[in-house]
């Protein structure tokens, strides 16, 4: 059971998703249903600034 459910969440991992779109293995409407189930985060969100960002490069 949980191997299935790792292998579900692979599938809609954004860096496999495309390519499983494009090769029929997974439908527009199977990606929609997901995004409504994911919570909304942004009450959590940290604005983050641009110079003290450019300093870690």
């Amino acid at each position: 059971m949980k191997l299935r459910l790792a292998l579900e969440e692979k599938q809609l991992d954004l860096r496999v998703r495309d390519r499983l779109l494009a090769e029929g293995k997974l439908s527009k409407e199977e990606v929609k249903k997901f995004l409504e189930t994911l919570p909304d985060e942004a009450a959590n969100a940290v604005p983050l600034d641009h110079e003290e960002n450019s300093n870690l490069q």
